[in-house]
């Protein structure tokens, strides 16, 4: 189906190898192959939202969402298998995150965090921190270093592959809805009213970036060239080519909330709620 006809609403996009995956209401989950501009859906068991999608590799992904419904693909999205709920708590997972193909994450909210160590078949429940905040974000990479956003100015850390974690000093007492490791390791978080902070050493200071306005910003993501591209309600589209440091801002034709984008060859696929919007890179980098 082309993206223009896509009218339901989409919470994350990922790619995988040649193609997108996207996630959203109802537990739809659908492919492109063509840098957005069609889609197909893929076969998913049940009908929970999904809120988040992380690939690892080409083939290997997860899908995240309410009743803390996690789900696996090993053939890059085209079929999926539940691997863990539990409808009965009421608490949706909003992110989910892995090493490797045996180690992750999927945290969400009040507090909820669940680790697997065997690939997903068992998870074992954590507490981050003492409070019921919500875990709304989680980002990691080589070397051990995690980082976690979430309510009311909640930042969190870990040095060691998440078997400690210490709360981080925050700029900001509203919430992050999301966080980016830079290419330096280093951590970008943003989230409401605009706000948006970069840390040069691992979260013990932050720096302001200036963000052209108090849009809330609710999606992310770090292209392959090193550019960093955020997004947000009012169809806000954010641009930085200097590692987080500056960014140029626009709003797309196609007015409505973003909530994640993600690169494709030539185009930026930004997913929200009034489907998908895909945002060609030269058109943007040119402004």
């Amino acid at each position: 189906m082309p993206a223009a006809t896509i009218h339901q609403l989409l919470l994350d996009v990922a790619p995988a190898g040649p193609r997108l995956v996207a996630v959203g209401e109802r537990g739809r989950i659908l492919l492109s192959f063509d840098e957005g501009k069609n889609w197909s859906s893929a076969s998913a068991p049940g009908q929970a939202t999904l809120t988040a999608v992380y690939f690892h590799d080409d083939r290997h992904g997860w899908a995240v969402g309410h009743d803390a419904v996690i789900l696996r693909t090993e053939d890059g999205g085209k079929t999926w298998a539940l691997m863990h709920q539990s409808p009965e708590e009421r608490k949706p997972l909003l992110d989910v995150w892995f090493e490797n193909l045996q180690h992750g994450f999927a945290v969400g909210a009040y507090g909820l965090a669940l680790e697997t160590h065997d690939g997903g078949q068992r998870w074992q429940r954590r507490t981050l921190l003492p409070e019921d905040m919500h875990l709304n974000a989680i980002a990691g990479g080589p070397g051990g270093r995690i980082y976690v956003a979430g309510e009311a100015g909640t930042l969190l850390r870990s040095d060691d592959a998440g078997r400690h974690w210490r709360k981080l000093p925050s700029p900001y007492p509203g919430s992050f809805f999301g966080v980016l490791r830079l290419p330096d390791g280093n951590p970008l978080i943003f989230g409401l009213r605009g706000k948006a902070f970069r840390s040069p050493d691992g979260g013990k200071r932050w720096l302001p970036i200036t963000t052209h306005g108090e849009t809330t910003l609710q999606g992310g993501s770090v292209l392959t060239n090193g550019s960093i591209v955020l997004v947000g309600n009012d169809a806000r589209v954010l641009t930085s080519h200097d590692g987080g440091r500056q960014f140029t801002a626009r709003q797309h034709d196609l007015r409505q909330a973003f909530a994640a984008v993600a690169a494709s060859g030539g185009a930026l696929v930004l997913v929200g709620e009034r489907g998908v919007a895909v945002l060609s890179r030269s058109e943007e980098e040119s402004r």
